[in-house]
């Protein structure tokens, strides 16, 4: 029996890592941590245990983190020397270069190379991940254009407080609270970066965050990718615009089949056609696929696809791919 801790169960993706494992059957054998704050909480009756000095990290096999980078920094490599692999839902490891970077569709062969620690990539990396791996792999990746329109719950559960409590103003006619967690109001609004600029910057973190990993994932420095993360009033599931320019032809029937044939991908129903599928975040919420349509050619490049990629940010875009890693090494101990 494989013993699973989640290290930052009390939060957004922290509770939703405890539902995918129940519903895949593997909480049977399960701690939970987080920071001192949660004394004395239980979570669906099981005690969540305070992240400290005296913490007992024995017999863990697998850790999910999902409490930030800076406790992934202070507290990773002490679980991996008690004994656990460490599947980590921070920035902390992605760029470091020894460290695997796991979409579990996309690139499971890396796992092998793994020291320790396993690192999630970000939620809108991730599905364009699963999206685009299968025509990287028939046809290559020359160039990306993608636009984010990124949910609230990507930022917590204060940013889902700060939607809601303006939406109640702006219906109720009363005057919108000052935003606190976005620059500008978030209801009925659109902020034009998602993510922040670091001192100098002309991209945000989620924009570099994209643009480093697409490369890492697919294994392919050569690849161009523009990018611009845009925050929209949707509570959970990200949606993104993406023009794809493959290395060699690739037709919308060639796209079509690789798409409906890869595993964790939905692309709608035969009787429409692809260009004319319009999947919502609202019909990506609680579902794990990765959900795919406005499949067409790009008419002002040969080799160029435009399509429209969504998925539950919470779920397949964190939670959902760290316990794909962690069903993935446990048939690894299985069958060794």
């Amino acid at each position: 029996m494989t013993k699973i801790a989640i290290v930052g169960a009390t939060g957004n993706v922290g509770r939703v890592m405890l539902e995918v494992l129940r519903e895949r059957g593997l909480d049977s054998d399960l701690v939970l941590f987080a920071s001192p704050r949660s004394a004395g909480m239980e979570i669906d009756g099981r005690p969540v245990h305070v992240l400290d000095d005296d913490a007992d990290l024995s017999s863990i096999d697998i850790a999910l983190f999902s409490a930030g980078a800076s406790t992934s920094h202070a507290w990773a490599q002490r679980f991996v020397d008690a004994g656990a692999v460490v599947i980590d839902n921070s920035s902390a490891f992605r760029r470091d270069p020894e460290i695997p970077l796991v979409v579990s569709e996309v690139n499971p062969h890396a796992i092998a190379s793994h020291h320790g620690i396993i690192a999630n990539p970000n939620c809108s990396t991730m599905q364009l991940m699963v999206a685009l791996g299968p025509i990287h792999r028939a046809a290559g990746i020359e160039r990306l254009i993608v636009s984010t329109y990124q949910s609230v719950s990507g930022t917590g559960k204060a940013a889902l407080d700060e939607l809601d409590a303006q939406t109640r103003a702006v219906m109720s006619g009363e005057p919108l609270p000052d935003p606190e967690i976005y620059p500008d109001h978030i209801a009925f609004n659109v902020i034009g970066a998602a993510g922040s600029f670091a001192d100098g910057e002309d991209h945000t973190d989620e924009e570099r965050k994209m643009m480093f990993e697409t490369r890492k994932i697919l294994e392919d420095e050569s690849i161009g990718v523009a990018v611009t993360c845009v925050r929209v009033p949707v509570r959970v599931s990200h949606s993104e615009s993406v023009n794809v320019q493959t290395r060699e032809p690739l037709s919308i029937e060639q796209a079509v089949e690789l798409l409906r044939e890869a595993p964790g991908i939905t692309l709608g129903h035969e009787d429409v056609p692809p260009a004319q599928l319009t999947p919502s975040p609202l019909q990506a919420a609680g579902r794990d696929e990765v959900f795919v349509g406005r499949l067409r050619r790009d008419e002002s490049h040969p080799r160029a696809l435009q399509m429209w990629v969504v998925s539950d940010n919470l779920r397949k875009g964190a939670a959902t791919n760290a316990v794909q890693i962690a069903e993935l090494l446990a048939g690894d101990r299985a069958a060794a």
